[in-house]
């Protein structure tokens, strides 16, 4: 598995042997960042870092000229300035990324009706049954990599293997804006000399329990008896990766994959003591949360908060609805009454508010009457306002003119999944 920055990249020739293949995993290179560059050509070639501009938030994406310094998703940026303190911070936009997100989802869709998003930002496609339309598998990612270019401006990488796990190895590998193809045949000789953490789904406690046993790559998970690997990862583990290094993996491509929750989460500048403005800010991310799931055509049965205190410790709690919803009032009051159990004595560094046990809008059981008619044509307005003029064209008058000491409340929390391309 290469570092992330690209160094060690590996692509193949024109022409490369796909026999065999079907599946492909595409991948955005560094989505956010990449995305951010596009829209401002000054920050093209340059080493950047999507997040909070306090060093106190966390790096949501970084582009592939800060990577090469240490830079990762996910770490401070106060961190990541240390490493690279010539990166320039840009605020992340949301929107716009979900914007350009829907239009890579239709390319997908446009070349096969078998598409399962990851996340934002990747995909799995399986296009055995279109072949015959497009091409061979090898053709079909190149033509797909090129129409993503043209379309949106920005690159991806591609896998293309027998299998789903194979796929997303070689996407990984491929990066940046590279195409990596494994034919069947050489799924075991490309397999073998990774490293155990090349293997998707394998994490860093996982692999340094395999590594604490001399389990250091592909080849030796290989050699290793079941049982070892069951003692070493715990049964389920241990019996997945027995499969994976050998090449085997029966998942198709899942058109109805579910997104199993929805969540933001802000961390502030400064430590809040001020319940009134830790129930605000639980009541816009509630709000945040509520678009997201009409968007997406769920609803949510349980609702639960995040609460990270100034010394580092970290709690949640969760509680299940009555009835799913994707109504914001209804999920900010369940955010309100989970707050408001807490011993908040001491000052809180970062709150979120997350829905759980998703299901589709609508799947449940008529009531008689709906006790939320009116909010549901509130926020069906503000869902069209947004759609027109931008988030937070319209907002409550709740959240207007909140403050505290040392700025106004965040309003930019980090993604539900952060950009790891």
């Amino acid at each position: 598995m290469g570092r992330g920055d690209g160094s060690e990249r590996l692509v193949s020739p024109d022409g490369a042997d796909d026999a065999g293949t079907g599946i492909l995993h595409v991948d955005m290179d560094a989505f956010y960042a990449s995305v951010e560059q596009l829209d401002d050509p000054s920050l093209r070639g340059k080493a950047i870092i999507v997040g909070g501009v306090d060093g106190r938030s966390v790096v949501s994406s970084a582009s592939y000229e800060a990577r090469r310094f240490g830079v990762r998703s996910a770490m401070p940026v106060s961190q990541a300035l240390r490493l690279c303190p010539h990166a320039i911070v840009v605020p992340p936009h949301f929107d716009r990324y979900l914007a350009v997100s829907s239009t890579v989802m239709r390319i997908f869709r446009d070349i096969t009706p078998l598409v399962e998003p990851l996340s934002i930002d990747e995909a799995f496609l399986d296009v055995r049954g279109v072949r015959r339309l497009w091409g061979s598998p090898g053709a079909i990612a190149r033509d797909l990599r090129a129409r993503v270019r043209a379309e949106t401006g920005i690159t991806c990488s591609v896998g293309v293997a027998a299998t789903k796990h194979v796929a997303k190895m070689a996407s990984t590998m491929s990066k940046p804006d590279g195409l990596l193809i494994v034919a069947a045949a050489d799924t075991d000789a490309f397999l073998q000399p990774r490293s155990v953490r090349a293997l998707w789904g394998v994490g860093p406690k996982a692999a340094e329990a395999l590594e604490a046993r001399g389990i250091r790559t592909i080849a030796d998970a290989i050699d290793t008896p079941r049982d070892v690997l069951n003692r070493a990862l715990g049964p389920a583990m241990g019996e997945r990766v027995w499969h994976l290094v050998r090449g085997i993996d029966a998942r198709s491509v899942d058109t109805q994959r579910l997104e199993k929750s929805v969540g933001h989460e802000e961390t502030f500048s400064e430590d809040i003591s001020d319940a009134l403005v830790l129930r605000a800010e639980l009541r816009r991310l509630a709000d945040r949360v509520g678009a997201r799931l009409r968007a997406g055509g769920w609803e949510a049965a349980t609702i639960a908060i995040k609460v990270r205190f100034a010394d580092f410790s970290t709690i949640t709690r969760s509680q299940t609805l009555a009835e799913s919803t994707a109504v914001s009032q209804r999920i900010g009051d369940a955010a309100h009454e989970l707050f408001d159990s807490l011993d908040t004595r001491m000052p809180i560094r970062l709150i979120g508010v997350r829905a759980e046990k998703l299901v589709p809008a609508g799947s449940g059981p008529l009531a008689l009457w709906d006790e939320d008619e009116e909010w549901r044509r509130i926020e069906d307005a503000l869902d069209d306002a947004t759609a027109k003029f931008g988030r937070g064209a319209v907002t409550r008058a709740t959240l207007l003119g909140k403050s505290r000491s040392g700025g106004s409340l965040p309003t930019s929390p980090p993604p539900p999944r952060l950009d790891q391309g």
